[in-house]
């Protein structure tokens, strides 16, 4: 009895010291080589890895044609792989080393410095492994949100190539920017000039791919028959358990990104959820408004916009801020996706841009309005009186967004001219599944 009320009183105890420590500031030199911890991030890189496979491949696949469906699977799962090869090769190197504030460098290439080695115990290598692996799962997704810019017309060869390229030269430079520690918008670099709060990816992830989806969108041009005849989504069921899959894969995308199991991590977690909600409800209820009735896929596509608005801020703002970032994503995210683009009338096939695009946009804009010290622990936002985190927030997304732009534009009209962009026009009607893969993605004897 004794014993189990010691036991009681130390756990209580422990529980008091955590919640007087209101600092809850992301420690990036080194993951703690705790057994919990190794634990959390194992899953958490699992779980992000899981959104790309099945998640986006299943909400992405729903949303086209069947005659597209395994074209887009096809993507999902090769850029698993291909993207996982250049990580390891060269690409975390590129996003992560180095002092430079601006590039990384050739330090890591083929994980020299990250695998056990003569030099490096096993035990010593294991946070850097860890590291790796986690942020290596943001590489894969990253590039494959951009498919949904240009589902159904674009050639696979060209899209390997494109996502490579792109990695490498658009992806790499802005993670490094915002996450390495010597980045020039890194949040924890003393030395950083616009140091900008991204906790997850707002501005490396969302704002990078939405932006290069909008150029892709356009250059790649209109699908056949897009505007004259109606392209509903074929299967909403593989859209909406997609949807299901990549909400809980986001738990390991944001609570993951504070690199141990700790205060940080709940809190992310809690805000994650709170604005994933928030987001189907007000995507859902400005459709209810003006359709007369709420949609599976707006629901849907309201909590992915939500997710995507809380990523840059999970670590940044409360639970309750998590749903006015959520319920702003979800309107603003909604308008973006039917008024603008039917305004300007560019084919953004499965809304990468309205979602991703402008989702991060306002989320890495509101992160600078609510972040709050009393989950920062150092850095807060307009509310508490730093009106300065506004200009911080503004010249990230301006950064990460020209890059996105020029780099995507350089890049296709290289690969236009060399391989091209697009099937040919019998190929796109006859769908991508049996011209680019020479399979069916259903067949009924």
């Amino acid at each position: 009895m004794k014993k189990r009320l010691l036991g009681r009183t130390v756990v209580l105890l422990s529980s008091l010291l955590l919640l007087t420590n209101t600092t809850y500031a992301q420690e990036t030199e080194e993951i703690v080589l705790d057994s919990g911890n190794i634990a959390w991030m194992l899953t958490s890189s699992a779980l992000v890895l899981m959104m790309t496979a099945p998640g986006l491949a299943l909400f992405y696949g729903g949303l086209v044609r069947k005659k597209n469906i395994l074209s887009v699977m096809m993507q999902c799962v090769f850029l698993m792989g291909m993207m996982t090869v250049v990580w390891g090769v060269c690409g975390y190197s590129f996003a992560f080393g180095g002092e430079n504030p601006y590039v990384g460098n050739f330090d890591h290439l083929f994980l020299k410095g990250v695998m056990p080695s003569a030099e490096l115990s096993m035990d010593a290598s294991v946070d850097g492994m860890i590291f790796a692996v986690f942020q290596g799962m943001f590489f894969i997704i990253t590039p494959a949100l951009i498919c949904g810019a240009f589902a159904e017309r674009m050639k696979f060869s060209t899209m390997c190539v494109y996502s490579l390229l792109w990695g490498i030269f658009v992806y790499c430079p802005i993670a490094h920017w915002v996450w390495a520690d010597s980045g020039w918008l890194c949040e924890w670099n003393e030395k950083a000039s616009f140091p900008a709060l991204d906790f997850a990816g707002g501005t490396v992830v969302h704002i990078s791919s939405g932006m290069s989806a909008l150029v892709c969108s356009i250059l790649i041009g209109k699908r056949l028959g897009f505007g004259q005849e109606p392209m509903p989504p074929h299967n909403l069921t593989y859209t909406c358990i997609g949807a299901a899959l990549l909400w809980v894969g986001w738990f390991g995308f944001n609570a993951g990104s504070a690199l141990a199991a700790n205060a940080l991590a709940v809190n992310a977690f809690v805000a994650t959820h709170m604005a994933a909600a928030a987001g189907v409800v007000a995507w859902s209820v400005a459709e209810w408004i003006q359709h007369g009735r709420p949609s599976v896929l707006g629901g849907c596509s309201g909590a992915v916009a939500g997710l995507v608005c809380i990523t840059p801020a999970a670590g940044a703002v409360n639970p309750m801020q998590g749903i006015l970032l959520g319920l702003a994503a979800g309107y603003v995210c909604f308008l973006a996706c039917t008024k603008l683009k039917n305004t300007f009338g560019y084919d953004d096939s499965l809304d990468a841009f309205g979602v991703h695009g402008v989702g991060g946009t306002l989320g890495a804009l509101l992160v600078g309005v609510f972040a709050t010290k009393d989950i920062t622990g150092e850095r807060y936002g307009w509310l508490e009186g730093n009106a300065w985190q506004m200009v911080n927030q503004s010249v990230s997304i301006l950064a990460a967004a020209a890059l996105g732009i020029v780099g995507s534009f350089i890049i296709l009209k290289v690969l236009d001219a060399v391989m091209g962009l697009r099937v040919t026009q019998d190929e796109e009607l006859q769908g991508l599944d049996l011209t680019q893969h020479g399979e069916e993605g259903y067949i009924f004897l």
